[in-house]
């Protein structure tokens, strides 16, 4: 058995017919809905901008372990942390404390603090320190992280 090809469904398209297709916009752009869009966009971004002002920027901090270390075993520790406590810095929070044996009746103090690392550097942190010279021997850090 033999088949006949089928028929063309649709006649081929004129030259004409072609160039009038391409004059319809499927996606309608229209310059109304763009106008609209783009101030809508403007405005969420002001918004965005806004909210994003009034946010509180995060503040590097850093929590340090001090040790105190004085002169001799007859030093008043009590005093000694007193001292070290009475530094006061803009973004310096002291925190607690507590005697070690280091030998000897020596006891050095441990002293927790909290400082803002564009406020407070650990070198000025020890240069207050052992201005205490009657006191304190040296400072050095014991522990040094990141908050």
């Amino acid at each position: 058995q033999w088949f006949a090809p089928a028929p063309p469904s649709r006649k081929a398209a004129t030259a004409t017919e072609d160039d009038e297709d391409d004059d319809i916009d499927l996606f309608g752009s229209d310059e109304e809905e763009d106008k609209e869009a783009t101030r809508l966009r403007e405005e969420r971004l002001r918004q965005y901008a806004e909210k994003k002002a009034k946010k509180p920027a995060l503040v590097a901090k850093s929590s340090i372990l001090l040790d105190v270390k004085p002169w001799d075993d007859e030093t008043d520790m009590a005093q000694l942390e007193a001292c070290v406590r009475s530094v006061q810095l803009d973004g310096l929070v002291w925190g607690s404390s507590k005697l070690v044996p280091v030998g000897y009746g020596i006891r050095k103090l441990q002293i927790q603090c909290v400082v803002e690392d564009d406020k407070v550097g650990t070198d000025q942190l020890e240069e207050e320190i052992t201005k205490f010279e009657e006191h304190v021997q040296s400072v050095d850090i014991a522990a040094f992280n990141k908050i």
